[in-house]
């Protein structure tokens, strides 16, 4: 059982991500009902609390807490008391005086989702801190691979693109490796953490070695709004050397799957075609990030979570 809190992917075991991967897929049906809410959180309140500019995200928790009947509420950085000077903690002890029972937090500094928890008595999860983790996008990656290939054991996975500025990537590469994948991170060497090789994955710089091997593709933004400094040359270059266009994408082998985070730069991690085509599964991936934010917020506020 999944504990009081949802900070990362680094703690959860192999049961951990099945239960949370086999309570989504019951939840997924839910979309396709006349009435697409159950009542499963009915009289409880889920608070996002975002710092950070988000579209896939936010919308996805919001929808998922609606789906489950949840009250909530949405605060944005921008025109709330923080612009006052207010900070994390004082937000959050307002939050906890008024007796919300989750909070979703999105926050530009690295564990601040984990000092959270020090501050109210609700339950946490984390829509992305910093560079460290983003878990609930690892989750909606893992199923998405699950759903589609029948397996996460044994598959070869090649994560591609600017690694060191991705919480993403970290999220996925523990989630990956915790189900037995195999793992290949490709990216240029400026974009690559010092301490990737200890991640349990191989490394290289080379896209077109990883493609002909790989069951999966997944591709990383390149966070231009997370460069302080001139990583790679140019826009242009990144997309010849690490890009994937039509020629690359024909040598995936057959039923390979194609999965980016978003939201995407077309023609710079991969082209309009590509993003377009039927191994490409982005929106495939929006539409079960709402079951499984559904599952995580069943597991953790209404499933019976240890607090």
């Amino acid at each position: 059982m999944l504990g009081p809190h949802l900070l990362g992917v680094e703690g959860l075991t192999p049961d951990d991500i099945t239960t949370v991967l086999d309570t989504a897929a019951g939840f997924r049906d839910v979309a396709l009902r006349p009435i697409k809410k159950v009542p499963t959180l009915r009289g409880r309140t889920v608070c996002n609390l975002f710092y950070e500019d988000s579209t896939r995200t936010r919308l996805s928790f919001e929808l998922a807490a609606k789906r489950l009947s949840a009250d909530t509420l949405t605060f944005s950085a921008g025109g709330s008391s923080v612009s006052k000077g207010e900070s994390l903690k004082d937000t959050a002890l307002t939050l906890q005086a008024m007796g919300v029972d989750a909070i979703v937090i999105r926050h530009s500094a690295s564990g601040a989702a984990h000092q959270l928890t020090r501050w109210v008595g609700a339950h946490v999860l984390n829509a992305g801190d910093g560079g460290h983790q983003h878990p609930t996008q690892a989750l909606l990656d893992l199923f998405t691979i699950r759903d589609h290939l029948g397996r996460i054991e044994g598959l070869r996975v090649a994560v591609v693109g600017d690694v060191v500025h991705s919480r993403v990537a970290r999220s996925l590469v523990q989630g990956l490796v915790t189900m037995g994948a195999q793992v290949d991170v490709v990216a240029p060497p400026t974009l690559l953490p010092p301490a990737v090789g200890a991640w349990g994955v191989s490394v290289g710089h080379d896209v077109d070695a990883v493609l002909p091997k790989s069951d999966v593709l997944y591709l990383l933004r390149v966070q231009r709004e997370r460069m302080g400094q001139q990583f790679v040359p140019s826009v242009r270059e990144y997309a010849r050397l690490w890009g994937v266009d039509r020629d690359r994408l024909a040598h995936l082998p057959a039923g390979a799957i194609v999965l980016h985070p978003g939201p995407l730069n077309r023609g710079v991690e991969l082209t309009a075609d590509v993003a377009d085509a039927p191994s490409s599964l982005v929106t495939e991936q929006v539409t079960n990030g709402i079951a499984v934010r559904m599952a995580c917020l069943y597991l953790l506020v209404g499933g019976g979570a240890d607090r």
